[in-house]
């Protein structure tokens, strides 16, 4: 007679094993689109990127300058500056560090502010710190060339517009400038201001008929006398002498050239508007959450290219809060899925997640984020996780195995947990409260084959669900 007395020997877990790899011939037969190059000439990165440390030297010598003197604050005792909200640099701040460094003060708060637009310094809670692009600065060209590309889509707050300038009117300049600078890029050599200008009135011509709005109903007041434009020409100099600010092109004897960087630049931002174009998997126009369902059963890779599609549509301080708010959902799919795309969108997206790490239910999966992030090998992540998350995430992703999953892949979950044994793990999640606890040991009771363990894990179930230990 066999006994049903169940045994340790046979509840302990099995210890996670790595996947086999894919036989090389499967791997031969994928399809694989080619990364796309930018244009012949353009330097290598490693040369970008020098170029652009190079260019904010200046703002990186004060950035770095605040890191060792100004005071320690906040909860990872980092350097802080005092500010008002923005990062603005206060006088006396600005007035030592000129003494320190033999500048100007008003030389100390451009540079400040470069360092703000590019990165490198962070405003938190009012107080600004040194970002983790200046951590970087010097072992990642990714970082640097990051940090430079901010920069350059904020060239309007680099150079100051003249003091006629309407809100209307440089709405309509900025939103001019990409075929600009798309022209540059294209021929490749200096262009007549006289050329660029003429294309600035042809695309001002056409977001002002786009606009174009006639009032309904009968009008009761004489309308008013429409204010003076600035003159095209002055609004073309303002946003040439910022391009030119920041680092993206020359400009002097009535011509402008694209530097390297800049030029290299104009074609990220066209190769995300083609990869915008060519959404795999039709999802571009979803919110997050329809787009992430949309992807859960594409091929990773396959998934990563609707991300990048989806996220070159859109803002990314808007996608990133839609990410965000897909994963406060109940659906634990969609909460790992949004945690994927925001690899993704990788460095800009931080912050959000370092907010996000303090809501107990994205904690484990904002951490593990941060851990990859900062460079921690993907396999070493979980480590940063206490006992108590990782059985939380170890809930949350058997939720959602078993809302969309397989009963073997439900099974195969057990490998996951950080427990040695199951009389240990059942403990641990019966303690940590997740909201599903009690449908994932249902449904892991009904998958499992072996009786004693199914069993033992219905047990669980119904003390959790009594309210019992």
């Amino acid at each position: 007679m066999t006994s049903r007395i169940p045994r340790d020997s046979r509840l302990r877990i099995v210890r996670p094993r790595p996947l086999a790899a894919a036989p090389a011939a499967v791997a031969e037969r994928r399809a694989r689109r080619p990364a796309p190059r930018p244009p012949e000439g353009t330097p290598p990165r490693a040369r970008l990127a020098a170029m652009a440390r190079e260019g904010l030297a200046a703002a990186v010598r004060v950035a770095r300058w605040a890191e060792a003197a100004l005071p320690r604050g906040g909860p990872e005792a980092r350097p802080a500056a005092p500010a008002d909200g923005e990062g603005t640099l206060p006088e006396a701040t600005a007035a030592r560090a000129a003494g320190e460094l033999g500048l100007t003060p008003a030389k100390v708060r451009a540079d400040w502010d470069t360092a703000r637009l590019a990165g490198l310094v962070e405003v938190h809670g009012g107080v600004a710190r040194p970002g983790w692009r200046l951590r970087a600065w010097d072992r990642d060209d990714s970082a640097v060339l990051r940090g430079w590309v901010a920069l350059f889509d904020a060239w309007s707050l680099v150079h100051p517009g003249p003091d006629e300038l309407t809100p209307a009117a440089g709405a309509e300049v900025i939103e001019a400038v990409p075929q600009l600078l798309t022209l540059l890029q294209l021929s490749d050599g200096p262009v007549p201001v006289t050329q660029l200008l003429d294309l600035l009135e042809q695309r001002v011509e056409e977001l002002r008929t786009q606009r174009c709005e006639i009032p309904y109903g009968p009008r009761t007041e004489p309308a008013a006398e429409p204010a003076e434009d600035v003159p095209l020409a002055t609004l073309l100099d303002w946003a040439l002498h910022g391009l030119a600010a920041v680092g993206a092109l020359t400009y002097a004897d009535g011509h402008a050239t694209l530097t390297p960087l800049g030029s290299w630049a104009v074609w990220v931002r066209l190769e995300q508007i083609c990869v915008a174009a060519q959404s795999p998997a039709g999802n571009i126009e979803q919110p997050a959450e329809e787009m992430l369902r949309g992807c859960a059963r594409l091929r990773p890779q396959s998934a990563r290219s609707e991300y990048r599609a989806w996220l070159a549509a859109r803002p990314v301080g808007s996608a990133v809060a839609e990410l965000l708010e897909a994963a406060r959902g109940e659906d634990a799919m969609v909460r790992s899925l949004a945690f994927e795309a925001l690899r993704v969108v990788g460095a800009p997206a931080e912050a959000e997640v370092r907010a996000a790490a303090e809501d107990a239910l994205l904690r484990p999966y904002a951490l593990l984020w941060l851990a990859e992030h900062d460079g921690t090998d993907p396999e070493d992540a979980p480590l940063v996780l206490s006992r108590q998350e990782a059985t939380w995430l170890w809930v949350d992703t058997a939720a959602a195995v078993a809302d969309h999953g397989e009963a073997p892949l439900l099974v195969r979950h057990l490998e996951a947990a950080v427990q040695p044994t199951v009389p240990a793990l059942l403990a641990d999640v019966r303690a940590v409260g997740h909201p599903r606890t009690v449908q994932v040991l249902v449904a892991l009771a009904a998958a499992h084959p072996d009786p004693a363990l199914a069993k033992a894990v219905r047990r669980a179930a119904f003390q959790v669900h009594t309210g019992g230990a």
